[in-house]
């Protein structure tokens, strides 16, 4: 009996000795759904306004950089207006710039596209992409025509290093690591560990729930994000579902493991 009871113990242990996560995955854009809360942009009387913006952003459209407070990410910001269905803006911290999106809106005005570069991560060099964006509701009466709100409906990313993630462990815990050079390594107790490379990402946490793995993101304490990532009993894909607290969004991702 006491033989039986032990072995018992050990199923939870030896069901993740060789942990279906392991491996190398990347995310397949094409079958994401993205988040259905939409971006509130306004550009006009020479102001530009991201009111969705985690904190929000109230600058002069006026191509000189503008301080910005509150961001771990930012703490200056250029917005020019180049005419009225195009708007560029660059982002620095600490005077390294950080992030160029360039905004067009198509002549119907009905559609946005975001040609983004991000210059943040700390390996892999540089990441880029295209957002596609609708628009959705009215058109503010005045203003740019980048003003209004937009769903993201297509989301393209350039760099391919930027898909990939690895998960490495087994047992009772994992580690995570990306080409662009973020990382953790936890354990599956739901206690908080550091989370390298991303400075709005403070800390990270992992449990098991059933089959699948639970992580909560954190920011100086607070609960910014949860994942729930679901390898398919096939091995060959995982899905994640994450729940983002700080924009009060959600999306589906799914990875194909390489």
């Amino acid at each position: 009996m006491k033989k039986l009871i032990f072995l018992l113990l050990l199923v939870p242990v030896l069901g993740w000795a060789q942990s279906p996560f392991e491996g190398t995955w990347k995310l397949d854009l094409s079958k994401t759904e993205l988040p259905r809360k939409p971006d509130v942009l306004l550009v006009q009387n020479g102001m530009f306004e991201c009111q969705t913006c985690t904190p929000p952003i109230n600058v002069k459209a006026d191509g000189q950089f503008q301080k910005v407070s509150g961001s771990p990410y930012i703490n200056m910001i250029k917005v020019t207006v180049v005419d009225d269905r195009y708007v560029n803006s660059e982002a620095r911290k600490d005077g390294k710039q950080i992030n160029s999106i360039k905004r067009s809106v198509s002549e119907d005005g009905n559609t946005l596209t975001e040609e983004w570069t991000y210059y943040g991560n700390p390996t892999g060099g540089p990441v880029s992409g295209t957002d596609t964006m609708t628009r959705r509701g009215m058109a503010p009466a005045r203003g740019n025509a980048v003003s209004g709100a937009w769903r993201e409906a297509k989301s393209d990313v350039a760099t391919a290093d930027a898909l990939l993630f690895t998960y490495t462990g087994g047992g009772d815990s994992l580690s995570m690591t990306t080409p662009t050079g973020q990382s953790y390594t936890a354990k599956l107790d739901g206690k908080d560990v550091p989370y390298v490379g991303d400075p709005g990402t403070t800390s990270v946490s992992l449990k098991r729930i059933a089959d699948s793995i639970e992580e909560t993101d954190k920011r100086d304490g607070k609960v910014i994000s949860v994942s729930k990532m679901t390898v398919a009993p096939d091995g060959a894909t995982m899905t994640i579902v994450v729940d983002d607290k700080l924009h009060g969004s959600s999306a589906t991702y799914v990875a194909e493991k390489q």
